[in-house]
């Protein structure tokens, strides 16, 4: 396929499952999004770095972009911000307080690479970090915008702070 989803046969253009990668309802309609743009004669592609995946468990799990270990064995120096959603006013309040938001950012640009949340409204919340990755958006980026207080989504601005050492939520690394 080319990065438009055109097979080898070019009348023939693949989405879904059968192009492989993420199993995901998501993808597969961007894909189709792509096929019917590429169709109408518009410049467009999907960016696979940017879809992210959810486990709709009890705490939820949401990712996108790269772990650690992936930038690592692409040679990239990186860093990693965390906090706790136990930290979080709103986690406290609806009493789910369990699971972390992590972002790992490229150490000299501090460009956001990739996240993983492990938490309530993990599925909802990765979102904003699938933005940032495709938008390249750096840790101060995120750490800088305003984010409604109290709320789940802070936990996303405070590991970008953590990320640069200076999230208000201080712990031993």
């Amino acid at each position: 396929m080319d990065e438009n989803l055109r097979t080898n046969v070019p009348s023939i253009y693949a989405i879904g499952d059968v192009t492989g990668g993420w199993l995901l309802a998501h993808k597969a309609q961007r894909e189709g999004i792509v096929v019917a743009e590429s169709l109408a004669g518009k410049e467009t592609k999907i960016d696979y770095r940017v879809v992210p995946w959810a486990i709709f468990s009890s705490p939820e799990i949401a990712v996108v972009g790269v772990t650690e270990d992936q930038a690592r064995e692409r040679g990239m120096e990186v860093i990693v911000g965390e906090m706790p959603f136990m930290a979080t006013e709103k986690a406290n309040i609806i009493q789910e307080s369990e699971g972390m938001v992590r972002i790992l950012a490229e150490k000299e640009t501090k460009k956001i690479l990739g996240a993983q949340i492990i938490g309530p409204n993990a599925s909802i919340m990765i979102g904003e970090l699938s933005v940032a990755v495709q938008k390249g958006l750096t840790l101060e980026d995120v750490a800088n915008t305003i984010h409604p207080h109290p709320s789940l989504v802070e936990t996303v601005m405070e590991a970008c702070k953590d990320g640069l050492g200076k999230a208000f939520f201080l712990r031993k690394k």
